[in-house]
């Protein structure tokens, strides 16, 4: 066997393989894992999730255009984005205001535009040790959401950093909404090794985020 067909029977596909998989994670869906406690009770740490990534439009690299936008972050939206403060970091969080907002917080109590916000998803503790470090965060009020801008919180209201103290996240630092878990435990690879399946929680896999 030659080495021209050896490269058409065997490294041709595995090159195309790779091309369309890296096509799919920069456009289409994406997989992360998360690291933290701050959207319990929605997401806990270790849920493996899928990110679409094209549902909010496809960022042209290099640059801040988004052709092909399906539609904009809505209020309720879970969503992966850049960390405002660290540009090597991705966040999720939900969105709760949009462009030009007024929000206001006073307790548990969230206020959109002066009318209180449905929010089936906030968790409280204030007694938690996260909290009791950070010491008060409200009253939050009447600030406005600057356009084409989200202003977003954790679902564990006292464990999260989040727009309360770094501020706003821009529609074009989004990357995707977040939409299915797929896996949940501290590692993938624990499928592989049935003694160690107790760690794996597997009610939550196929679970759609909302």
């Amino acid at each position: 066997m030659n080495k021209r067909k050896i490269i058409k029977e065997y490294l041709e596909p595995i090159l195309i393989a790779i091309l369309i998989a890296l096509f799919i994670r920069a456009f289409v869906v994406q997989a992360f894992k998360i690291p933290s406690s701050s959207m319990e009770p929605t997401l806990q740490v270790g849920d493996h999730i899928l990110v679409s990534k094209f549902i909010y439009g496809i960022k042209i690299p290099f640059t801040q255009t988004k052709p092909f936008q399906f539609k904009k972050p809505q209020r309720g939206d879970v969503i992966v984005f850049i960390y405002p403060k660290d540009p090597s970091k991705d966040f999720i969080k939900r969105v709760v205001g949009v462009g030009e907002d007024r929000v206001d917080i006073e307790g548990n109590k969230i206020y959109i535009n002066g009318k209180q916000m449905e929010d089936p998803w906030g968790q409280y503790d204030t007694k938690n040790e996260w909290r009791k470090n950070l010491g008060p965060v409200g009253p939050f009020e009447r600030v406005v959401v600057p356009k084409d801008h989200l202003f977003v919180l954790g679902d564990n209201r006292d464990n999260s950093q989040d727009s309360r103290f770094w501020g706003f996240v821009h529609v074009n630092e989004v990357k995707g909404k977040a939409f299915i878990i797929y896996f949940s435990g501290p590692s993938i690879l624990n499928i592989l090794f049935p003694w160690i399946w107790d760690e794996i929680r597997w009610g939550r896999f196929g679970k759609l985020i909302h």
